[in-house]
């Protein structure tokens, strides 16, 4: 059961992953995002129409980063070239991407006379597979190497990001494009390019943890209500817990992930909990790491310096 369990948790984390990696690489060039859930929404939606009428697996997640890219495209446009608030950017975003998914989804539904269902040989390839020799291994085989594809994709993207923001010097020109824009600039480094760049790279990456929800979390057919479901919301929060660092977002989305899952392996005759308790709990715990984040003092894998602020390059 703890094995289940776990197997489980990684599955629930992999669409908090993407979100968190996608929110960090944002963050990291000083803009704050909070379009995230609006993000994840229009990536689940271009997916699964994608997937519902090409019937390939790749196409979708192009389809869903390509729609990322396009949301943030927007929010960069009036974030970094009109400078208007990020916070309320962010939320537009969401109430946009939000009800661009519905509309059209309701759409589609009424296209295909009910809501629409993936083909199974498109579904086996979302399937978990064993890879071969790794897979046989006892306990660590079923952990680790039984997963669906976007799971190694998840955790691949946020390995690359780590080592991107760390290594290169790409990633070093974003972090001090995020921590103090001027100076930055005063060293030569094009600030909106470098905003622009990582703004749509972080939107295409939130909207792949919105291509997993519909693609896989759904089982193959299309939710209008409730594909989403608050994770987005989730993310943004984990970026905190993951203090700014997507190689960090991969133990913090499994902890999440198992918070998310937890109601399906609690023994029933042993402990009486209402479902709506377990529902709640990821919420809950998200609260509880804002309030506690909110009271930590430590400027290391603090929020960038800048995130959040506009740059003007008159006032320097």
């Amino acid at each position: 059961m703890i094995i289940n369990f776990l197997f489980a948790s990684i599955k629930a984390g992999t669409p908090l992953l993407f979100g968190t990696t996608g929110e960090i690489v944002t963050e990291k060039s000083g803009n704050l995002n909070l379009g995230v859930e609006g993000m994840m929404f229009m990536g689940a939606f271009m997916s699964f129409y994608t997937a519902y009428h090409t019937g390939n697996l790749w196409m979708a997640l192009f389809a869903a980063f390509a729609i990322g890219i396009f949301a943030a495209l927007i929010y960069a446009f009036l974030t970094v070239t009109l400078m208007a608030n990020q916070n309320v950017c962010g939320l537009t975003l969401t109430i946009f991407g939000t009800g661009f998914a519905k509309f059209f989804g309701e759409a589609m539904i009424n296209d295909a006379g009910g809501s629409p269902k993936l083909s199974d040989t498109l579904m086996a390839a979302f399937s978990e597979k064993k890879i071969p020799l790794l897979g046989d291994i006892p306990v660590l085989g079923k952990l680790f190497f039984s997963h669906n594809p976007l799971v190694y994709l998840a955790i691949i993207i946020a390995i690359i990001c780590t080592i991107y923001m760390i290594k290169t010097r790409a990633g070093l020109n974003m972090r001090a494009v995020g921590e103090n824009p001027a100076a930055a600039d005063a060293a030569g480094i094009n600030v909106t390019l470098v905003k622009y760049f990582h703004i749509l790279l972080g939107g295409g990456i939130c909207a792949l943890g919105g291509a997993y929800l519909s693609l896989i979390n759904g089982g193959g057919i299309w939710n209008n209500s409730s594909v989403v479901n608050g994770q987005g919301w989730i993310s943004v929060a984990l970026v905190i817990f993951a203090s700014w660092n997507p190689a960090k977002a991969i133990f913090g989305s499994l902890i999440f992930g198992a918070f998310s899952v937890l109601q399906f392996y609690v023994p029933k005759n042993i402990i009486v909990i209402p479902n709506a308790f377990y529902v709640m709990l990821p919420f809950l715990i998200t609260t509880l790491v804002l309030i506690v984040t909110s009271m930590r003092k430590s400027k290391e894998g603090s929020q960038p310096a800048g995130c959040g602020n506009n740059y003007f390059r008159e006032e320097r």
